[in-house]
């Protein structure tokens, strides 16, 4: 028999917590009820694909505050902020953020491309305009995707991504949404050091926690 050294055991016992956190997550999120559907930010998408994006995205953020009065962010918070993360750049808009699900809209306005990163979450995003590229782990070919097309990343996959210039996107991710701020600020913290674009990202995601917290105890005092 081997002998377990103490680091070998430090590791096991640090694997064996990650799994079990993991497990914890996944079933606290499972028994969370949610404010959007996937399929409904889809249709949404869909329904303005091929517009100029700029018109696409106004008509969006009126519908979602129709159907979702509260829980969408107002005009004056609302902002463009970039994200670099897995070696692309694009650029987000925050609609909605809580701990377990977020709307936002997303694109590019130069060719950019890199790694997807690999979430605890479900992320689908429906194309507004341009093009989409993804190669997905364990295969050789990459496909392609169209305005009206929606891309599903599940749950611990990884891909690679390039978006032409011009692609504008909305996306709505469900899960333990911290866990993706990690990648999604990583580039951001590590090499462009560009501190202004992470305290508008962490002031906006703030923000949104605020809205989503006082529509929470708005519900209950009803």
């Amino acid at each position: 028999m081997w002998a377990l050294g103490p680091r070998a055991l430090r590791a096991g016992l640090a694997l064996l917590g990650l799994a079990l956190l993991g497990l914890g997550l996944r079933s606290w999120v499972a028994s969370r009820r949610f404010e959007f559907r996937p399929e409904e930010i889809a249709e949404l998408g869909r329904r303005h694909a091929g517009l100029d994006h700029e018109q696409a995205f106004s008509k969006i953020i009126v519908e979602l505050r129709k159907k979702h009065p509260g829980h969408i962010l107002p005009d004056e918070d609302l902002q463009w902020v970039f994200v670099n993360a897995g070696g692309w750049m694009g650029s987000m808009c925050l609609l909605h953020a809580s701990l377990t699900e977020y709307v936002l809209l997303f694109g590019t306005a130069v060719d950019t491309g890199g790694h997807s990163g690999r979430y605890w979450a479900d992320i689908s995003d429906t194309i507004i305009s341009g093009t989409f590229r993804q190669w997905k782990e364990g295969t050789t070919r990459s496909e392609i995707y169209y305005p009206g097309d929606t891309i599903v990343h599940q749950s611990g996959e990884a891909t690679a991504v390039q978006w032409s210039a011009g692609t504008w996107m909305v996306e709505y991710g469900r899960g333990f949404i911290p866990s993706t701020l990690m990648f999604a600020l990583a580039d951001t913290i590590f090499s462009t050091q560009d501190f202004g674009t992470l305290f508008c990202t962490l002031r906006v995601y703030a923000k949104a926690l605020l809205l989503e917290a006082g529509a929470y105890f708005s519900h209950l005092v009803q």
